[in-house]
């Protein structure tokens, strides 16, 4: 062999060890796994070390931001428009929007709004309004698309509606007490404060519905608050959106993100990339879930994923860092009979079920977790397939429709090609 054409020493073991990916068998497969299982324990230690720290640190977020004193009430309370959209019908639908009728609040109106007369959601919307005559009620039903995210469209006919200059937009399967919009409009006594929003505590009725309840109360809650102290709210959620009017016509108004998934992960990041803040209010929402089965469950997590992927793909990429069950159960497979590794792997999983207790069990009063607290580890297994197949593919099914999903979370429906968006980022404002 000609000395151009040598293989480097140091590098004639990689190539031994690659080789059975082009010639697979049995005894290949053997030295493979061989040759990478010493790389993959320490990559695995340091997910779990990683992890706990996560952990860790989600508890003194939660302990810091339920334990801060609360905000002093505002001597005039602004008034509110809630924007309620209206798509199908949600269960409990008629107690759901019974309780925005019982604020204690001096001055609001409550808007339902659909696309088309035949949502059976509108009944139950009809039926509130005669049931509660000293609350200002709204029902707005138009067809009008301004994108391919209909929400935002129903979103958009209602706020053109509305008389007040805070709009709520609320979920139709959002559930409160009397104390909600008090709680929540506190923070707008501060003149920086242009986007409030709120967690929420999830309630099912079916076994898929439970399993995608205890994720969101263990996994997806705590990260909003290790979020919130480490970079400050930057998006906000459906559970409860408080934006003033004219923050949302800085940002473009609805318009501006009518053609992408997370319209809620929108209100809050424009506004915030234009220097409002956005408050997370103490008070917790009852979230009444409706997933009934694996399949709505498999989906719905892959939306939910897949939406992250595409709107903050790094940060998506960074999860990889808090699977900690995951990586306790690689690193037990990796090295069955090390003492060390199985007291990594049961500290791991100790603070990761520590974790969710306080957060969810503690705080939150989630039903989901105070019932199947035990099946975490399961469903953390389950939460990391769902992660890896995040990362690939970009179908998602949402309200029964297929869809494409674009870098930055634009929505194509299948059969359609769009123009390319605008995606700059907005230039900060003066203050």
């Amino acid at each position: 062999m000609s000395p151009a054409l040598q293989v480097p020493a140091h590098a004639a073991g990689w190539l031994r060890a690659a080789a059975p990916l082009a010639r697979p068998t049995a005894t290949h497969v053997a030295e493979w796994l061989a040759f990478a299982v010493p790389f993959a324990r320490p990559a695995v230690a340091t997910i779990c070390l990683s992890a706990i720290a996560y952990y860790l640190y989600a508890i003194r977020c939660a302990r810091e931001f339920f334990r801060q004193p609360p905000r002093a009430a505002s001597n005039a309370p602004p008034p509110i428009s809630i924007l309620k959209p209206i798509r199908g019908l949600d269960v409990e639908a008629y107690e759901n929007f019974a309780s925005f009728c019982r604020q204690d609040y001096p001055q609001y109106e409550l808007i339902f709004g659909a696309e088309a007369e035949d949502e059976p959601g509108l009944e139950a919307a009809r039926t509130i309004a005669r049931d509660f005559p000293g609350t200002e009620i709204k029902i707005v039903v138009n067809g009008r698309s301004i994108g391919t995210n209909p929400k935002v469209s129903n979103l958009a006919n209602m706020a053109a509606e509305a008389k007040y200059s805070n709009l709520l937009v609320s979920d139709s399967d959002i559930r409160v007490d009397p104390s909600h919009l008090s709680t929540l409009a506190r923070p707008l006594s501060d003149p920086r404060v242009g986007v409030v929003t709120c967690l929420y505590r999830s309630k099912a009725a079916r076994a898929a519905g439970w399993i995608d309840a205890l994720g969101l109360s263990t996994e997806f809650q705590p990260s909003v608050l290790v979020a919130r102290k480490l970079e400050g709210m930057s998006f906000a959620m459906g559970s409860g959106i408080l934006i003033r009017r004219g923050v949302l016509s800085s940002i473009g108004g609805f318009t501006a993100f009518a053609d992408y998934l997370a319209d809620d992960f929108q209100l809050g990041n424009r506004p915030s990339q234009l220097g409002y803040r956005v408050e997370l209010s103490s008070y917790v929402v009852e979230h009444r879930l409706d997933t009934a089965t694996a399949q709505e469950l498999l989906w719905h997590q892959m939306r939910w994923y897949r939406g992250i992927r595409a709107s903050r793909p790094w940060g998506y990429a960074g999860l990889v860092f808090t699977q900690g069950v995951a990586a306790a159960l690689a690193l037990l497979l990796l090295t069955p009979l090390s003492p060390a590794a199985l007291a990594l792997a049961a500290v791991t999983v100790g603070v990761r079920m520590a974790m969710a207790w306080y957060i969810a069990v503690r705080w939150l009063k989630d039903e989901a977790a105070s019932r199947f607290l035990w099946l975490i580890p399961a469903r953390d297994l389950l939460s990391f397939l769902l992660w890896l197949c995040g990362f690939f593919g970009g179908t998602i099914v949402w309200r029964g429709e297929r869809f494409r999903l674009e870098r930055g979370g634009r929505l194509v429906p299948f059969g359609l090609e769009l123009t390319p968006a605008d995606d700059s980022t907005p230039a900060p404002a003066v203050r």
